[in-house]
């Protein structure tokens, strides 16, 4: 179970360890067309264990009438589950679940129902999931009993392997850019400023060279330079980082400009 504040990779994680799996799978069953070894599902806001089904089906392509029962739901996943070869659970926002609430409650017994039901390893990731409730009780007793938690927290910076893993997520994300006149480089050598900026938080990041990339393409230069970066605009929560961890002269710059 992957815990943390919003912003710090939690989603990423999973999509990333989905995609390693299911790529490892495929080399291993090379022959095998219909496998599916990754279900990716999220946990929709006031789950009913209904709405939960749906979310696997949906995933599936499942199609079924407003009248089906969630009996014939539950059915229909497990059996295409078990005959594409689902071996890895993906459950994102789990924080939607509210075992203080009989629905909730019954939502998260839905989840152990398929846990018990398909061959495959569970791995469930949301907010701050500690906190919220969901170790309280019978039934957080089980949950708390059956995962181990990974706390997800943004970077650091510290010398060392801290600012080496920022800076290898700094240019993985540059290598990913399409610009026709951007000098690869760029953004690995504005590593500090960009920690700073987004007080190590992977989603801040993420939003950040995505923001900056669409300028670049709209004001024609195809090059992001830290003027651009500059203009794009940054969430409360690393604004507020920003203010009590940059540099004085870097706050000073910002503050004229705003």
């Amino acid at each position: 179970m992957i815990s943390g504040a919003s912003g710090t990779g939690k989603t990423t994680a999973l999509s990333q360890l989905g995609r390693a799996h299911e790529l490892a799978a495929r080399r291993r069953y090379p022959r095998e067309r219909g496998r599916l070894p990754v279900l990716y599902a999220t946990v929709p806001p006031a789950a009913t264990p209904r709405m939960l089904a749906m979310e696997f089906a949906r995933f599936f392509g499942l199609d079924f009438p407003r009248r089906a029962n969630i009996t014939d739901v539950v059915n229909s996943v497990c059996t295409t589950a078990a005959h594409t070869n689902v071996d890895l659970v993906l459950i994102d926002e789990l924080h939607n679940l509210n075992l203080a609430t009989r629905t909730g409650a019954e939502a998260s017994d839905q989840l152990k129902y398929f846990a018990e039901r398909l061959p495959a390893t569970f791995i469930y990731a949301g907010i701050d999931v500690e906190d919220q409730g969901l170790f309280a009780g019978t039934r957080g007793r089980q949950i708390a009993g059956r995962f181990t938690v990974i706390p997800a927290s943004p970077f650091s910076y510290t010398p060392g392997a801290d600012r080496d893993d920022w800076q290898a997520l700094v240019e993985t994300l540059e290598s990913m850019l399409r610009l026709r006149h951007h000098q690869p480089g760029t953004l690995a050598r504005m590593g500090e400023y960009l920690y700073h900026r987004t007080g190590g938080m992977i989603g801040t990041l993420s939003q950040l060279i995505r923001g900056v990339a669409v300028l670049a393409m709209e004001d024609s230069s195809e090059r992001i330079s830290r003027e651009l970066l500059e203009a794009v605009p940054i969430d409360y929560a690393a604004e507020q980082s920003e203010r009590l961890t940059a540099p004085t002269k870097s706050r000073k710059r910002r503050n004229r400009a705003a």
